[in-house]
């Protein structure tokens, strides 16, 4: 089965609100417009209810099937914010919002998901009740543990739940997915090393902390290649390195900072307690003290193995089974979509855009020729995991 006939008809609208979505960007949790737009082409869908205001921004679509029998309930989520760049794609859409775009394709997201509602409010072909969920602040944010603790699934009563990523560079209208983690934790780690300061001319009264901190740099890389299991996955990436005012004084202090990605939580707790270790005993070794300020962001997206495959199965459908990678490799990336599959059992996959601009790059622009693909398979996944009697 390919796209779907009336989702192909619904190209020209749903590419006209994407365009829209994509000059007016908004940034986290600040998505009145966004939100308010959602909400208004919902409730002209003939959605049987529309709520506002949940994880502050974010807007749900309640849809039932012609029958309600099953008891079914499945959310389908989309996320809603843009990034704080200025755009150089040049295209005739491009962001009116100075130093905001779209640069992730939230808002190519977004029109799916209101084009699978359109359809889906339209045909009612399932038994069941479909929940579309437009989430604020996964850039950041964690829009989607805002709107859980909002009570998202207990309100709903969703069940299931389901998303997608586009993805630059997969062919056009292909999918990848796998069972299990797909996408990384995401933490951050603040070391502040405290030496000695002094003249830059006098170092054998001082304890130099810009050279522990380097020491520290390269120790940390050790985690990774010997004492994790050579075929776990992790990165430790110091990104930032500050210290000092002056070209003739040694500092008091320096401040690293930096990332840790991990796709299983006990190589995360791993790597917690050796950055801790490594830190302060090479700081320790210099006559100098370290402090480590570890903080755990995104957890790592995992997707249920019965539901990958079953997602995969409608990508399938919709795409052909020769334009679905089923066990693609996990991305070091991170996602707050993790927080609503701890919640409940689901799946992520990620949809080909084709070639041009990766993500989070300023010329990057949403391909509006997979829309389609990613709208067909947002009402497959209902339809097939509720199929109407």
């Amino acid at each position: 089965m390919p796209v779907i006939n009336r989702v192909a008809a619904l190209s020209d609208e749903i590419t006209a609100w994407r365009r829209d979505f994509h000059q007016h960007p908004e940034l986290l949790f600040a998505l009145d417009r966004t939100s308010g737009l959602v909400a208004e082409r919902l409730r002209a869908f003939g959605c049987d209810e529309v709520v506002t205001g949940l994880g502050k921004t974010g807007v749900v679509g309640v849809i039932r099937g012609r029958d309600t029998g099953s008891g079914k309930v499945i959310g389908l989520r989309a996320d809603m914010d843009a990034l704080p760049i200025e755009e150089t794609s040049g295209v005739p859409h491009s962001s009116i919002v100075p130093g905001k775009m779209h640069a992730c394709g939230h808002d190519g997201h977004t029109a799916m998901l209101l084009g699978a509602a359109k359809y889906l409010a339209e045909t009612r072909n399932f038994d069941g009740t479909a929940i579309v969920i437009f989430q604020p602040a996964e850039e950041g944010g964690g829009g989607a543990d805002v709107m859980l603790k909002d009570g998202l699934m207990e309100r709903f009563g969703i069940q299931e739940v389901y998303g997608l990523h586009n993805k630059p560079g997969l062919p056009l209208g292909s999918f990848a997915i796998r069972p299990g983690a797909i996408m990384a934790a995401a933490d951050r780690i603040t070391i502040r090393v405290t030496g000695k300061g002094g003249h830059a001319a006098a170092p054998h009264d001082c304890i130099d902390p810009v050279l522990v901190a380097s020491h520290i740099v390269t120790a940390l890389q050790s985690i990774v290649s010997r004492t994790l299991d050579p075929v776990s996955s992790a990165v430790i990436s110091v990104t930032q390195v500050r210290a000092g005012d002056a070209f003739n004084v040694i500092p008091e202090f320096a401040i690293l900072n930096g990332t840790v990605r991990t796709l299983s939580e006990t190589v995360r707790d791993t790597c917690e307690a050796r950055i801790s270790q490594v830190a302060s005993n090479v700081a320790a070794a210099f006559g100098a003290t370290a402090t480590v300020d570890y903080g755990r962001g995104y957890p790592v997206t995992a997707n249920d193995p019965e539901k990958a495959m079953f997602m995969a199965d409608v990508a399938a459908e919709v795409s052909g089974e020769g334009a679905v990678e089923r066990a693609v490799q996990p991305m070091m990336g991170a996602e707050d979509f993790s927080y609503m599959l701890n919640a409940r059992p689901g799946a992520y996959i990620f949809l080909g855009t084709g070639p041009g601009a990766g993500l989070h790059h300023p010329a990057y622009d949403f391909n509006d020729q997979a829309a389609p693909y990613g709208v067909s398979l947002f009402a497959r996944v209902i339809e097939r995991a509720m199929p109407a009697a």
